[in-house]
């Protein structure tokens, strides 16, 4: 049997979400929240536009990570230079985030293999658009099936995406 070759340049954990793709590991800011307003980021300390001292240039669909309560979301609307509008409300204030881009340089999902730290099922969106539960995947193993979506659902954990 041929051995598999996998050979990667880029990795990112992934955050398990229903609604939120995994992102490219493309890293834009980090901060933490600085308000609490339902279904939105809110900052003081940063530029999220594309104009002004240090913008940021946020674009719809990229992806906020929130690193305290490991969830993640997508940007649906840039509404001023301190607050995002989220599809999930998954930010309070003093919570730790990082903003990733959501797409690759042509402006396209860029779809990714994974590694899964601990072993269990895993549902997964693949990059076909196809919705699939693999039963069982052991532990210390490579996914090698492009994905985009690492599902809820999911009872593997420690999943890394690998591009």
């Amino acid at each position: 049997m041929p051995n598999l070759k996998l050979q990667v340049s880029r990795a990112l954990n992934v955050i398990k979400s229903n609604a939120t793709n995994i992102p490219m590991p493309s890293f834009i800011t980090s901060s933490a929240t600085t308000s609490t307003v339902t279904d939105k980021l809110v900052d003081s300390t940063n530029n999220f536009s594309s104009s002004g001292v240090n913008p940021l240039n946020i674009q719809i669909g990229d992806t906020v990570y929130n690193t305290t309560s490991s969830l993640a979301a997508t940007i649906t609307n840039v509404d001023s230079a301190t607050q995002l509008t989220l599809n999930l409300d998954i930010m309070v204030s003093g919570d730790s985030y990082i903003l990733y881009s959501g797409t690759n340089m042509a402006g396209s999902i860029e779809p990714c293999v994974l590694y899964v730290g601990v072993g269990g099922d895993l549902d997964v969106i693949t990059a076909g658009g196809d919705n699939i539960v693999f039963v069982n995947v052991p532990t210390g193993s490579f996914f090698p099936v492009q994905v985009i979506k690492v599902q809820d659902t999911t009872t593997a954990t420690n999943i890394v995406a690998l591009w």
